[in-house]
């Protein structure tokens, strides 16, 4: 009885100490979560953020959105935060400020947080082969050519492994099936079968990646940006290291740490009634967007609920995303609790493609898209140093550590062609800075 009860306390200890090792760590710096504060308090002008106003109600009545809301952070508080218009016109479903949206490729940059915690912690190199870790990316293949009959193709050996590194920075070679922009790779990826965003289907990502693995890259590894599926690779890299899914370990690493309990692969059910529905203009009236031919708009709250896309799958609201924002700016900690280290925050925002974007203004880090001095001086985006993306269904956020602003405007529209809110939007968070 004795021994067992040794060998019980051993396995505790070890479990004990294990989860104290690898869970999330207090901080000695200890910001607030974020709350709302006065925009002239903070140093920016109410009287010039209502301009805000009057361009996101002119797009609604001009029909060219259906609704939006704004939230603009500033010193760590909410300065600006507003519902415009319909969550959803059929119904006549008002937005409000607290409602659920699909955020699409704004999930990347969570996943590649979760990367670089896992990273922190010694589990692997970023210039590792991530065979070491999904073997069947051994022996990655280019595509040579396409053979249009059924969709068969050659392919010649690549000159390197893929790393973890290329998968972080969209320089894999790995393409993204429908909406890749080569055709050619459209039609590879649907004759095997890959899942490219989001499914109602029962799907892992386990299972579509290990098929993705199989298949021709678009070039050789590191020679190109090329937007890609290689978030889902990595999304399964998380799952195979951490030992646990992905969901689970957003959840309990990123999610419960900085209270964002809104954001979710799948809602519950009791959430079901705040997620926005895509929409889209028929005969000038906003309707419901039907199912497209790789997806249900239906996807977090329908389905078999098994498929974790790193790359695309999570729903959030503005003032969740703000909170993981906010822990940038605040160089890896919020309210106490140390996601990623300064230096590691540093290594993130710092140009990891070279000059692979050209003179555009902006260069690709390992989470973000990040502003340079170029794209400063163009006016209207930012001070170097902002960081931005954006999802599949027309949201937009950027974080500014210069001036200390977050800037994040939801939407939920599909093929529409007349928005402009997106860069007006970014615009005038600048001009009301009155400090």
């Amino acid at each position: 009885m004795l021994i067992n009860e040794m060998k019980y306390f051993l396995i505790l200890l070890f479990t004990v100490s294990t989860f104290a090792t690898y869970s999330q760590t207090k901080s000695i710096k200890k910001s607030s979560p974020l709350s709302e504060n006065l925009a002239g308090t903070e140093g920016m002008s109410a009287e010039r953020l209502a301009r805000i106003d009057v361009i996101l109600n002119d797009a609604i009545k001009q029909n060219e959105i259906p609704g939006a809301v704004a939230l603009i952070a500033k010193n760590g508080k909410i300065v600006y935060y507003k519902a415009f218009g319909m969550a959803d016109n059929e119904s006549k479903r008002a937005l409000k400020r607290d409602d659920i949206f699909r955020i699409a490729s704004q999930t990347k940059a969570i996943t590649s947080t979760a990367v670089m915690m896992l990273w922190e912690e010694g589990k692997f190199k970023l210039d590792d082969p991530v065979s070491k870790y999904i073997p069947e990316f051994k022996n990655a293949r280019i595509l040579d050519s396409l053979i249009e009959r059924d969709s068969s193709y050659t392919s010649k050996p690549a000159d390197k492994p893929i790393t973890i590194r290329h998968l972080l920075t969209h320089t894999s070679g790995i393409g993204y099936g429908v909406i890749d922009g080569d055709v050619k790779f459209k039609k590879i990826y649907k004759k095997a079968g890959i899942v490219d965003l989001y499914t109602t289907e029962s799907v892992t990502i386990e299972q579509n990646i290990k098929k993705l693995a199989k298949l021709p890259l678009h070039h050789q590894p590191g020679e190109k940006f090329t937007y890609s599926e290689g978030l889902d690779v990595l999304g399964y890299l998380i799952e195979i290291v951490s030992g646990k899914p992905l969901d689970q370990f957003f959840k309990e690493r990123i999610f419960i740490p900085l209270g964002m309990d809104d954001t979710w692969f799948y809602l519950p059910a009791s959430k079901y009634n705040r997620l926005v529905s895509i929409q889209t203009k028929k005969d000038e009236k906003w309707v419901k967007y039907a199912a497209a031919s790789f997806y249900d708009p239906e996807y977090p709250i329908k389905g078999a609920k098994s498929f974790f896309s790193g790359g695309a799958g999570l729903s959030s609201t503005a003032k969740d995303y703000a909170s993981f924002l906010q822990m940038y700016l605040n160089n890896g900690e919020l309210n106490g609790v140390r996601l990623l280290s300064r230096t590691t925050v540093q290594l993130i925002m710092a140009n990891q493609i070279g000059n692979l974007w050209g003179d555009s203004g902006a260069y690709y880090g390992l989470a973000f898209g990040v502003l340079d001095q170029k794209g400063q001086d163009l006016g209207g985006k930012g001070s170097k140093g902002t960081f931005n993306w954006g999802g599949y269904f027309n949201t937009d956020y950027f974080a500014d550590p210069k001036e200390k602003i977050i800037g994040i405007l939801l939407k939920q529209t599909q093929e529409i062609s007349n928005d402009e809110t997106g860069w007006k939007f970014r615009q005038l968070v600048g001009q009301a800075v009155d400090d």
